[in-house]
């Protein structure tokens, strides 16, 4: 880490702290801790650990949080699971209200995100400057990764698109598809050459290097929602948790990890 980025690291943390304290001196305060239980989509990993850290010093209050693919996340709705405050992709927003797992119009854009190829620290970068470069690139590979389309959104969306290269099914016999986590992790290790994954999701894994996002016509920008479950214990609780996540110094935690904010 380069003594800029530590410096700026520092200052994020500083006003995070800050702004903990004016919402907790400004606030009524409940007589008891509250313990929040939060599903984000596994792209938000980065951010939201370090904030859920910044939260519970600031606020007394505790926070459980689980990761999983949105798909992986649905599912657990459906099955009857009670979280507090949901993290997904826009895209499924509808979904979500139409179950009532949330109240309408409840989910509000945090930040965005695309889709990059990662390799092995050291291997030489692949071209993916161009749809026909990522082809090639593609055909070329010895070995690939993503997360199952059933499950993760980058997987849904890279499967699309090697429907739109023309090439999935040349693809098949040399894919590892990933079920859950950053599945660039045996790119790491040597036994995969490509990982493709959301960028928030490649930058964290140590052994691996971002060759760059999806070329354009190709790409897909996820934008992620934070919103308050129906299932919430502690509503107020639950919203002001929410409140925390969208001030401008988290934010700017998310944009420090590789997102995109408004």
């Amino acid at each position: 880490m380069s003594k800029q980025t530590a410096k700026s690291s520092k200052a994020i943390k500083i006003i995070v702290s800050a702004t903990l304290a004016l919402v907790a001196a400004t606030h009524t305060l409940t007589a008891q801790a509250t313990e929040l239980l939060v599903w984000s989509a596994g792209a938000a990993q980065a951010p939201m650990t370090e904030l859920v850290k910044d939260y519970q010093n600031g606020s007394g209050n505790t926070v459980k949080i689980e990761f999983a693919p949105v798909g992986s996340l649905l599912k657990r709705l459906s099955e009857g699971g009670r979280p507090d405050v949901l993290i997904l992709s826009q895209d499924v927003s509808g979904e979500v209200e139409r179950n009532g797992w949330t109240a309408p119009s409840a989910s509000t854009p945090i930040a965005s995100v695309g889709v990059g190829v990662a390799v092995r620290v050291g291997a030489v970068e692949p071209d993916i400057s161009s749809s026909d470069a990522l082809r090639t690139t593609l055909l070329n590979a010895k070995s690939i990764t993503y997360i199952n389309p059933a499950k993760g959104t980058s997987g849904k969306h890279f499967a699309s698109v090697l429907e739109q290269l023309g090439i999935a099914q040349q693809m098949k016999s040399k894919t590892t598809l990933g079920e859950a986590g950053f599945v660039v992790e045996p790119v790491a290790r040597g036994e995969v050459e490509l990982g493709i994954q959301q960028i928030t999701e490649i930058l964290p894994v140590k052994g691996v290097k971002l060759v760059g996002p999806l070329p354009a016509p190709l790409q897909k920008t996820t934008t992620y929602t934070i919103a308050v479950a129906r299932s919430a214990r502690d509503t107020q609780a639950a919203q002001d948790f929410k409140k925390f996540i969208l001030l401008e110094p988290s934010l700017v935690v998310f944009k420090d990890k590789g997102f995109s904010v408004p």
